[in-house]
């Protein structure tokens, strides 16, 4: 039986080794990739659109990114269609994020999968993720955090500046820190 890679590891939400080799040279391609887009001039949208199909898992086609924008892999990123997002986000990928239609993020805002053990010694050289899931229609306000593990339900809305640590279900307005559901969403 051969021992499992440290990229399987991670995208199983086990805990890996964050300074393997094959995951370094994943980073660095996701972070040129990023360099690219983010000095990349507004009216060079199919420059753009080719850097996007490189960077992302799927939706590259119809993604509007608006620069600067970061993330640990990119690859690990999959979006539906017409996903908006505004200046300065940020995603760690080191699990799978997958985002549904024409769901918006305003400035930013950031989606983590990337979670290190409690335990000091255990955090040290280690760490694990747990995918982030966010449906369709959403509407993420700015400086808000989507943290590891996440579900955020197809037609919600989640207030700047919160800080989502549980799942929000779909079709409510949801805010604060810890992130609650204030109300329903009025179709």
């Amino acid at each position: 039986m051969t021992e499992r890679t440290e990229l399987e590891k991670m995208l199983a939400g086990e805990l890996y080794d964050a300074s393997d080799r094959e995951l370094a040279g994943m980073r660095e391609r996701a972070r040129d990739l990023c360099r690219l887009l983010n000095a990349s001039p507004e009216a060079d949208g199919n420059g753009r659109r080719s850097l996007f199909m490189s960077l992302f898992g799927t939706g590259g086609e119809t993604v509007n990114v608006q620069p600067p924008f970061f993330c640990d892999y990119g690859v690990h990123v999959f979006l539906g269609q017409k996903v908006f997002f505004n200046f300065n986000c940020v995603i760690l990928d080191v699990c799978r994020v997958t985002i549904g239609d024409y769901s918006m993020f305003g400035p930013a805002v950031q989606i983590y999968t990337a979670a290190h053990p409690m335990e000091a010694e255990a955090r040290r050289g280690r760490e694990f993720g747990r995918p982030v899931t966010v449906g369709s229609d959403v509407w993420v306000g700015g400086g808000a955090i989507l943290c590891p593990g996440v579900t955020v339900g197809s037609r919600s809305v989640i207030g700047a500046g919160s800080v989502v640590t549980r799942d929000i279900p779909e079709g409510v307005f949801a805010a604060g820190n810890p992130c609650r559901v204030i109300r329903q969403v009025s179709p």
